[in-house]
């Protein structure tokens, strides 16, 4: 069989003209592909270490840097076909509609991170502080990314998702590292009401644990059918306060009782029309 060698140089010749007209495209194509892959990491890496410095949670700290390299990782390989010749309107208008199925299928959960990224960034409250949200009070144990999870005093473990915990109202009992306690001891009217006040200053005064500053605070709170009520706010350390609170309720007790001054008992008052 005779090979036509005329038409295969002819072939050749046009492959080598495209090949040379072709290649600075091709060069300048894998060129940015080799420099992008090696940017991403860099910029991963440096990424990583910021948000390590600023003591992010680790897990939102690899889900963010994962979210990164990979839309870094699209956006390069949408510039190198770009730069090859190749159409990416289209495949860009998939991706987009890809991007809002998924956004809505998942809309709730997506809510959820945000909340949990908004938590960690701005630190309402951190684990091991004591919170009242969405009607739950509890220790936070872990801030997760779509949940954050307390411990209540009765050891039970709640679940609050970060999209509403973000959006309500929190309220963080050890913020400011000391708590007021509020408490309120009912005396009748025939107790001298200066005498009752001396007394209970003195059981605050002997606790060491109450502290100094702020000033605790003894003082009527109101008058009701059956009793006078007094109000006691001491002050103390978080890690103190729920030892404070029932001692003083002890102490006020027992000097009461030494001094005959007995507690009146809570009546509930009838509603009057």
């Amino acid at each position: 069989m005779a090979v036509n060698t005329e038409k295969f140089t002819n072939y050749a010749e046009t492959f080598l003209k495209v090949l040379i007209d072709y290649s600075p495209k091709l060069i300048s194509a894998f060129l940015i592909l080799f420099v992008g892959l090696y940017a991403i990491r860099v910029i991963n890496r440096l990424i990583r270490k910021i948000m390590i410095k600023r003591e992010l949670d680790p897990t939102l700290t690899k889900f963010l840097a994962d979210i990164l390299l990979w839309v870094l990782r699209v956006l390069l390989f949408v510039t190198f076909i770009s730069k090859l010749g190749i159409e990416t309107s289209s495949f860009v208008a998939i991706l987009g509609a890809m991007g809002l199925a998924v956004g809505l299928s998942l809309q709730g959960s997506l809510s959820n991170f945000a909340g949990g990224m908004l938590i960690i960034l701005f630190k309402p409250f951190k684990v091991g502080d004591v919170i009242e949200a969405q009607g739950s009070i509890g220790t936070v144990h872990e801030i997760q990314i779509f949940v954050t999870k307390l411990i209540n005093a009765n050891n039970q473990t709640i679940f609050i998702p970060n999209g509403s915990l973000s959006n309500g109202v929190i309220t963080n009992y050890s913020m400011q590292g000391f708590r007021k306690a509020d408490l309120t001891i009912s005396i009748s009217y025939d107790t001298d009401i200066k005498k009752a006040k001396d007394i209970i200053t003195g059981v605050l005064k002997n606790n060491p644990k109450i502290l100094k500053t702020p000033e605790a605070e003894v003082s009527v709170k109101n008058l009701t059918d059956s009793s006078v009520q007094l109000a006691v706010r001491p002050w103390a350390n978080n890690e103190d306060f729920w030892g404070v609170y029932a001692d003083t309720l002890e102490g006020c007790k027992l000097a009461f009782d030494a001094a005959g001054i007995v507690i009146q008992p809570y009546v509930k008052e009838e509603s009057k029309n």
